[in-house]
């Protein structure tokens, strides 16, 4: 005997589930608001779901004429209320519920005509939207409309510009394509705006120490500087500046080998599992060392600083980055061979590592997978060794020189893992 139930009786049943729920959520918004039932309450909205279902089903197929009539209707019904509600004292929000409504009524066509997770998605955010005011007010007045700007820009780099771009070649460099710099910038920008958004709104007054974190998740290098510099103006500060500068360290092991990783590079993740594995605890114990040292020392809260990791000129020149440290590159191992690329990572090293190791990666060059590992590890080895100068010219501090001191003896240890190790 044959008990399953016919799929369009499921759909109905999960339409008004989805529509009894958002009234429920609705209900509750409004009495967390102090707000009379008004219009839109949990058999309303239900019933708005259902007809919405019968309709879009009656239609059959295009042009879908009765359920574009109830929407009509639906919508002349939410203008009267509005306009009733705008009259009255409890206008307040009167908006929101002629929104819930709508999207009750859409959730019959999007049962029938979209995945599950579609009209699941659409109800969660819904839920969000009412449960989560408070949070969404606060974060709206704490961020400045910049930010908004900056989002934008970001879903330009990601949204608009890596869909257009072809995956062909690029002149000169077979190997690396345009949408292949492309997702590496929109990586490197995403990881880094992360970090950048969680010190500035999550963690505005965060400890010496989450600056490091956070910072190091952001630019292990710009966060030394800051860093640094505040150690010298803060004697309380400057008793955890090392521990906080060491962090951010590791943390730059730990984002670099995760944005190798993602990119697909996985056979360059695998050989630098271990050595960066083991820099990274290492660094984390003498994190840990120098910040039992410090004791309870308390500065004031640290601030990276406003500049945001995500303007366009930023982008456009990490890309620019890339491609010309992969011609580089190119041209270096095809004249100097193994030797004049260990040479080129060490100076590489003194500036912005990213752009050129996700290059060389990227790169099939005339030298052989193990010494593209080798200038991998030189070149984080030797931003450690600019990362000790920074740190001990700016701070002008003796407590820095334990930091100093790990960060010389990182750079060692990598290039005896790269001579012996791999």
């Amino acid at each position: 005997m044959n008990l399953a139930l016919p799929p369009l009786l499921l759909q109905f049943a999960a339409t008004t589930v989805l529509a009894f729920v958002l009234g429920l959520e609705l209900h509750g918004y409004r009495r967390s608001q102090d707000e009379g039932v008004g219009f839109g309450t949990t058999r309303t909205l239900t019933l708005i779901g259902a007809a919405g279902f019968v309709l879009w089903l009656l239609d059959g197929s295009s042009p879908r004429g009765l359920y574009l009539a109830g929407l009509v209707a639906l919508a002349a019904w939410l203008a009267v209320d509005l306009a009733r509600s705008e009259a009255s004292s409890a206008g307040r929000g009167a908006l929101l519920p002629g929104v819930i409504a709508l999207l009750a009524y859409a959730l019959g066509p999007l049962v029938q005509t979209q995945p599950e997770w579609m009209p699941a998605a659409l109800l969660i955010v819904a839920i969000l939207m009412l449960a989560e005011k408070p949070m969404i007010r606060k974060l709206s007045d704490a961020m400045p409309v910049s930010e908004g700007v900056t989002l934008a820009k970001f879903l330009i780099i990601a949204g608009l510009v890596l869909p257009l771009l072809p995956d062909t070649p690029i002149p000169g460099l077979p190997s690396i394509s345009y949408s292949k710099v492309w997702l590496a910038v929109v990586l490197i920008s995403a990881i880094s705006y992360s970090g950048y958004l969680a010190h500035a709104y999550v963690f505005p007054k965060a400890s010496t120490l989450l600056t490091g974190l956070l910072g190091g998740v952001y630019s292990s290098t710009a966060a030394t500087v800051v860093l640094a510099r505040q150690a010298r103006q803060d004697p309380l500060m400057a008793r955890q500046a090392p521990a906080a500068t060491v962090l951010a360290t590791a943390m730059m092991y730990a984002r670099l080998w995760a944005v190798i990783a993602v990119l697909g590079h996985r056979d360059a993740a695998l050989r630098l599992a271990l050595p960066f594995g083991v820099l990274f605890a290492i660094s984390l114990g003498v994190t840990w060392l120098l910040w039992r040292r410090a004791g309870d020392a308390v500065g004031e809260p640290t601030s990276l600083g406003s500049r945001n990791p995500l303007d366009l000129p930023v982008a456009l020149l990490f890309a620019a980055l890339f491609v010309a440290f992969a011609a580089l590159t190119g041209f270096v191992t095809s004249h100097f061979g193994v030797g004049g690329l260990n040479v080129l990572s060490f100076v590489v090293g003194l500036s912005d590592i990213d752009p050129f190791v996700l290059s060389l990666l990227a790169g099939h060059f005339q030298v052989s997978d193990a010494a593209v590992i080798h200038a991998v590890l030189i070149a984080s080895g030797s931003n450690n060794l600019l990362k000790a100068g920074y740190a001990l010219a700016l701070s002008r501090r003796r407590g820095m020189l334990p930091a100093a001191a790990w960060l010389v003896l990182s750079l060692l240890l990598s290039l005896g893992w790269a001579t012996w190790g791999v």
